[in-house]
């Protein structure tokens, strides 16, 4: 089964910050990349582990989902891919990857000659 993480991804003047719901994830199940290939691409990606059933164990319910998630998004060329960080906390990862500065064009006053 694939358990669907939710991503909501916005962008700052600084950054894009990428914030993913992975309830009940230890960081240690939980990976992020960036590949450069056919453009750059941040792959977030995990496993939720299935309860451990007892012998004797009777379930009413299992709404939990359970099983690995994949989310891959393509970034934008001003991406500084060297500087890409990574947290977790409370059950959400924040992926902030930085964004290059853009160099406003410089205005240079002409006197007009007669």
């Amino acid at each position: 089964m694939i358990a669907n993480a939710r991503i909501d991804w916005k962008e700052t003047p600084e950054a894009h910050v990428f914030k993913v719901d992975v309830p009940r994830l230890k960081k240690e199940e939980v990976k992020v990349e960036v590949e450069v290939e056919d453009g750059t691409i941040l792959q977030t990606s995990g496993e939720r582990s299935k309860e451990q059933e007892e012998k004797n164990d009777k379930w009413h319910r299992v709404e939990r989902s359970s099983g690995k998630f994949l989310r891959r998004f393509r970034l934008p060329e001003n991406a500084k891919l060297d500087q890409v960080k990574a947290a977790m906390e409370n059950g959400v990862l924040t992926v902030t990857v930085p964004k290059e500065e853009v160099k406003k064009p410089e205005v240079k006053a002409i006197d007009i000659s007669a």
